[in-house]
């Protein structure tokens, strides 16, 4: 039975301090009885803008302010598993918010449980995929907690209204209503939505001032090349240019290298999970570097059928990750065929970083399947060429019976 709102006293807040978490912790004790609010922010790598969030958290009414450090699980748990299932949405977006969010919201379950509170709200919008992505991790790990989500339900249309409502509670913003993108970031990506991007048929101002935050635009990366090697052990980046490092640190160190030559600019039409189609600019330097690596490095360590079956998976995989659908049987079973296919794939893969481009310059394994003396133009003594003429004959015999019965027009 969904709670009453005098009977909720306490609630836990997924925190960013961005315009619709900063307006949520006053309206909420202003809608909820002057509740207690206690809020909550994952630290998936957002950097500055975590700055200063404690200190404006209780400004604004909250009674304390939780920060999570969640970099290592994000990583290790999260983006490595989608890394090496080369699950891409709709062959362009990288998944960077979508897999944040069950992390997120798995740590703030966790603590409202120990806080014993009544409920736990999130600033996402009823048009957003968001909102299902915190809500499915929540009823996984608490299924009979409440959960308020004010989009759904409060008296602001636009993110117009929401900027005088926190000018009218002297709410200090990073934004303005010139500069009011709805951004998302962390250590994988950053996300630009809103304002001129609303309309698809406008060129996102990569140029502009302040627009791109991981990196330069092509256009003004360098006119030399930037050379990179990374290192792989059973699929998972271990090594970048020969230097051990953490999964943090490694998408930190690309992220530098690929920002700033221009890598990772995607500008996607997507297909929301509520059936819209909503445009949006993600910047995925680091990111977009490792997956081409990894599929890269899959080309000589995986066998035909693995390799091409396992592109069947990494689209649905890439589906139950934007659909929120995290902690489910069928996602934890696509990752343990997922693991299967990555024992061999260990090596190294080098590549050529040039003005948003990236270009294979080199790849070898211990395990590598490709053998030269099999595939060379030259004379070679292990490959009998006449026996692909009964290859093609068997292989052909469906035809050859159909078009022997007239049936091919």
């Amino acid at each position: 039975m969904a709670k009453k709102k005098q009977d909720i006293k306490k609630v836990v807040l997924a925190y960013s301090g961005g315009l619709d978490t900063s307006i949520i912790i006053p309206w909420l004790k202003e809608n909820y009885n002057n509740c207690e609010v206690i809020a909550v922010s994952g630290n998936v790598g957002q950097g500055t803008e975590l700055e200063g969030l404690e200190e404006k958290a209780i400004a604004t009414g909250a009674s304390k302010l939780y920060i999570e450090d969640l970099n290592k699980e994000f990583v290790e748990e999260y983006v490595f598993p989608t890394i090496k299932a080369g699950a891409i949405y709709e062959g362009k977006y990288l998944l960077g918010t979508s897999f944040a969010r069950p992390v997120i919201a798995k740590r703030i379950v966790e603590i409202a449980k120990a806080e014993g509170a009544d409920a736990i709200c999130h600033g996402c919008t009823g048009k957003g995929n968001d909102q299902v992505r915190f809500e499915l991790a929540i009823k996984a790990y608490a299924p009979d907690m409440a959960i308020i989500a004010p989009w759904r339900t409060w008296e602001f249309k636009s993110r117009e209204e929401e900027i005088a409502y926190a000018e009218e509670k002297k709410i200090p913003l990073k934004i303005n209503r010139e500069t009011n993108y709805s951004k998302d970031k962390n250590l994988w990506h950053l996300s630009h939505e809103g304002l001129d991007l609303e309309d698809p048929a406008n060129e996102p101002m990569y140029n502009k001032e302040g627009f791109l935050e991981l990196g330069v635009s092509p256009e003004q990366a360098p006119d030399k090349p930037t050379y990179v090697t990374i290192s792989f052990e059973k699929g998972i980046p271990v090594a970048v240019d020969g230097e051990k490092m953490d999964g943090v640190a490694i998408i930190e160190k690309l992220n530098a290298l690929g920002g700033a030559n221009g890598i990772g600019i995607t500008d996607m039409v997507e297909n929301r999970l509520v059936g819209m189609k909503a445009r949006g600019v993600y910047e995925t330097p680091g990111g977009t570097i490792l997956y081409t690596a990894h599929a890269k490095l899959e080309e000589i360590c995986l066998d035909r059928d693995t390799q091409h079956y396992k592109t069947l998976v990494a689209n649905r995989f890439a589906e139950l990750v934007y659909y929120g659908q995290w902690y489910t049987p069928l996602r934890e079973a696509l990752s343990a065929f997922v693991d299967s296919t990555q024992q061999t794939v260990t090596g190294e893969v080098k590549l050529k970083l040039y003005k948003g481009n990236i270009i294979d310059a080199g790849v070898t394994s211990p395990y590598s399947l490709y053998d030269p003396e099999i595939a060379t133009f030259d004379e070679d003594e292990v490959y009998d060429q006449n026996d692909s003429a009964g290859f093609i004959n068997l292989f052909g015999l469906p035809i050859q019976v159909r078009a022997k019965k007239g049936l091919i027009k």
